[in-house]
This record gives structure tokens, sequence and C-alpha cells, in this order.
């Protein structure tokens, strides 16, 4: 996140490890930048209700879970929306775009990798749809009009982008991407790319969970925890007061 201080050299996302010194500051800057957050974060508060889609994928008959890379700035807000969807079994934070000697939080963050911080959506087919994954996407995980960014986050590490895994994926994402340009929902182009033939990498494990851990970190506060409050407004049947966790799933990566 782009806070006051720099989010690379200890702010929001940066590693568990740094010095104390470090430590003291970024509290500091956390005080004094708090309300200038509340403001710069208002687009991550917003959300559209989107119809549904027209296309939606071909159920394919005893398949119980399918999966999605899906890129809407931070990580943590759109995984901490998409553990909380019935029918999703798992939302794991990580890469997408680059390749794998470059999926590293450090790496990702300089913008010069190729990956955008992304999300792993499985989910079981047979209770929803791929159709209504994209929907909740479009209408609460993220603002699919702002290029290359989301609320205070620059640079193309936080780019909207579907990562179709196939043809399925492509058809389904690329009909409602027009279906909604048409449709002028957002009264602006939607800038959601469609990438394919890329590799997911799971984040970092101080990563995963963040949203449900960190309630309290103002930027989740700020820019995150709204978006629970809009799927559970706009979506109250897809809605699961308990999220899905990596945590209770085992370890993703040290």
């Amino acid at each position: 996140m782009n806070w006051i201080f720099d989010r690379h050299s200890g702010g929001a996302h940066a590693s568990p490890a740094r010095s104390a010194a470090r430590a003291a500051l970024t509290a500091l800057a956390l005080i004094a930048g708090a309300f200038a957050w509340q403001a710069t974060s208002s687009a991550s508060e917003s959300a559209v209700m989107v119809p549904k889609p027209a296309v939606d994928a071909t159920e394919a008959p005893g398949v119980a879970t399918d999966s999605i890379v899906l890129a809407g700035g931070c990580f943590w807000g759109v995984q901490g929306v998409f553990q909380h969807v019935n029918g999703v079994t798992s939302a794991v934070s990580g890469y997408a775009g680059g390749n794998a000697t470059t999926a590293h939080y450090e790496l990702v963050g300089s913008g010069s990798t190729g990956h955008a911080e992304s999300v792993k959506v499985s989910y079981d087919p047979r209770k929803i749809s791929l159709g209504r994954i994209l929907q909740i996407y479009f209408s609460v995980a993220h603002d699919p009009t702002q290029l290359n960014r989301q609320g205070p986050d620059r640079g193309t590490q936080y780019r909207s982008t579907i990562f179709a895994a196939n043809d399925e994926q492509v058809r389904v994402a690329r009909a409602y991407i027009a279906q909604l340009d048409g449709a002028k929902v957002f009264g602006q182009p939607i800038a959601t790319t469609i990438e394919t033939g890329k590799s997911f990498y799971a984040a970092e494990g101080y990563h995963q969970d963040y949203l449900t851990l960190n309630p309290h970190n103002p930027y989740i506060v700020f820019n995150d925890m709204p978006k629970i409050d809009n799927l559970k407004q706009l979506f109250p049947e897809a809605f699961r007061p308990s999220p899905v966790l990596v945590a209770a799933k085992g370890s993703i990566r040290g």
C-alpha cells in the first residue's frame, strides 16, 4: 500500500523482519496519517451492483472444484472478500503475470516483474458459477475502471486482470466485460484485462488471511472492511459469516 511512508521499506505490506527503530517510525506515521488514508481510500469503499452475466460457464458434470485467478489491487482485500463467499472452497493470495524467480513480495512491489498481486479463487461450480464469481469481483472486490491502481495503491502490480486458465474462462470474462461496457454500468470503460498462459504463485505466509488476522490495521479498516460490508449488503445469499481460511488448510508458503 502507498501509505504515508514507502510500503516496501517498512509499510503495511513489509516483511516481518524489520528493525525496532523502523517499527517506531512506522507507528508514528500511522498515527499522523490515519485521517489522510481515510480521504484517499474512498474509491475502495464504494460498490456498484452490476447485472448478472448474460453468458456463464457451462457446468461440467461431476466437477466439484474449479478455480480462477483474479487481480484487483491489494490481495488482502480481494482474498478477504472471496473467503466470505458461499461456494468458495479456498482463496489464496499470490502473484501472477511474471515468472517464478520474481514471485516474491519485495520484488513484485517494484512494479517491474510483470506480476500482479492476485488471488486464486477455488470454488464448487455446483454451488456458485464462474459468472457469479465475476459479478462479485466487478461489484465488490475492486473498482474495474481504475488503470494500474486501486485506491491509494499505484503500479502495474495493482492492475485489474483476470488470469484465465482456459478458453471457457476467456469466453465468459470477455463476454461479461463487453456486456458491462455496453450497458455503461460504471460510466467509464472497464480497464480489466484478460491474460492467459500465466502461472500463479502463492504469496508468503504472512500475507495469507491478512484481513481476518488484522481487522484493526488502519489500511484494512479504511480500504477492505467496507468491501466485506458491501458483499453482505449486495449479495446476502452469497455471504458466509465465517471465512474459509488458508490457515485451516495448512501452510501454503513460508
